[in-house]
């Protein structure tokens, strides 16, 4: 059985992705889609791939749920920190 990865953006289409410590921040000018497409084209290109958006309460700002494939030998995070 394959197993996945996951991980989980903070996204602000105002001008700010926020995903494990790192920001990616609008570049002066930009439109809010092209903002998106370009941050979510290099997550593809890592293997990263949407499956799930999580609206908040303020309108521009969302959870964006990411998930690919977990590399062959590595140990799922949660097993990693687990107590048995």
């Amino acid at each position: 059985m394959d197993q996945i990865e996951y991980s989980v953006a903070y996204v602000d289409t105002r001008g700010r992705i926020s995903r494990d410590g790192v920001e990616f921040i609008r570049k002066s000018g930009e439109h809010r889609t092209s903002f998106l497409s370009r941050y979510l084209t290099a997550l593809g290109k890592e293997g990263w791939g949407v499956s799930g958006i999580q609206h908040l309460a303020r309108p521009e700002t969302a959870y964006y749920i990411l998930q690919r494939p977990l590399a062959e030998g590595v140990t799922p995070e949660a097993e990693q920190t687990r107590d048995d």
